[in-house]
């Protein structure tokens, strides 16, 4: 079986491919500022600064309302099987899925970080997005800096980051630009270096948010001006002679 599975994927392989995008389908929702796609519920966990984050379907219909023992949630992801929040001030909180705080709020080393999206590696390590100063961050599970890059020194400066999303099959990251920037998608590698840009400019101004399926190659943004979520099929960055990505976690309920 191992056998013939490598060979499927030999013969699948073929030229790299660049990171791409295409529109599949778009909703309306006011200030959306941060997204996690959650295969438990098949659905987006979104924050929008405000004291709670709301789960919705792919077509917008919500499922729950909840809160934490921070002031407001402006950055969310699923660690494990709960949520880790951040207010955007350097405090975090890891909570359930359904709003049960799993202990207190905890700060990251710094005691600062204009935190704008969250992920979490395959080992554990956090990893954010911060706005002022700009960063691309690694933290432990516990808030201290492992390492940061200033998004200001790339060879296209990245200068207003506000969503970062994981794909857990390559671990590539995948972070947002709003329109104070390039209003563009960045690609990295798993280790931080800059693979690719698209310009989000034909799909809307000022993104904010970004999750990942895997499971069906499927990308959502949230941007801020235009108020929706859109949802694109999406391409990575692979290198030459790279079999595609094979299918991620999906739905448990489908």
């Amino acid at each position: 079986m191992y056998r013939l599975i490598t060979l499927v994927c030999m013969t699948l392989a073929g030229p790299a491919s660049a990171l791409d995008l295409k529109l599949t389908g778009q909703f309306d929702l006011n200030y959306p500022s941060s997204l996690d796609y959650d295969p438990a519920f098949c659905g987006l966990w979104i924050a929008n600064e405000g004291p709670e984050a709301i789960l919705l379907t792919l077509d917008g219909l919500e499922l729950r309302r909840i809160s934490s023992g921070l002031s407001r949630i402006k950055a969310i992801t699923i660690e494990g099987e709960n949520l880790l929040v951040a207010d955007g001030a350097g405090s975090f909180q890891r909570i359930t899925k359904n709003g049960v705080a799993l202990a207190d709020p905890f700060r990251i080393s710094s005691q600062w970080a204009d935190t704008e999206g969250l992920a979490v590696d395959a080992d554990g390590t956090l990893i954010m997005v911060e706005d002022d100063p700009e960063y691309l961050t690694w933290m432990s599970p516990s808030g201290e800096i492992i390492r940061r890059i200033d998004t200001m020194t790339l060879t296209q400066p990245l200068s207003e980051a506000q969503g970062i999303a994981r794909d857990p099959r390559s671990g590539h990251l995948l972070i947002v630009d709003d329109m104070e920037g390039t209003n563009s998608l960045y690609e990295f590698d798993a280790d931080g270096q800059l693979l690719a840009t698209a310009s989000l400019l034909e799909y809307g101004m000022d993104p904010e948010g970004i999750a990942i399926r895997p499971g069906s190659n499927q990308l959502f943004i949230a941007f801020d001006s235009g108020t929706s979520i859109a949802s694109f099929e999406y391409s990575p960055t692979l290198p030459e002679g790279a079999a595609p990505l094979p299918p991620g976690a999906d739905c448990a309920l489908m």
